[in-house]
């Protein structure tokens, strides 16, 4: 059930910060960086917001599009990055 809780302060963040996921009506499949939602400036707030939230440091090497495609990449990512923190 982590996931979940994950997946909506997650998506809560994202739709706080970027008005374009309010506008578009995000859902956690859609491409944050194909359709603007997140540009580079808005990859580092989220990285940021991350980093605190979730207690861990994104290393260069992990910023990478793959990471930050959807709200389902971004809590595959902070899960794989927390576990064994828990």
């Amino acid at each position: 059930m982590a996931g979940n809780h994950l997946n909506t302060k997650i998506r809560l963040f994202i739709l706080e910060k970027f008005p374009l996921a309010r506008k578009q009506q995000l859902k956690d499949s859609d491409a944050l960086l194909e359709s603007g939602i997140l540009d580079s400036l808005g990859v580092l707030d989220l990285v940021g917001f991350l980093e605190q939230e979730f207690s861990f440091t994104v290393a260069d090497d992990e910023l990478v599009p793959e990471n930050f495609q959807n709200v389902e990449r971004i809590v595959a990512f902070v899960e794989r990055r927390t576990a064994g923190n828990a």
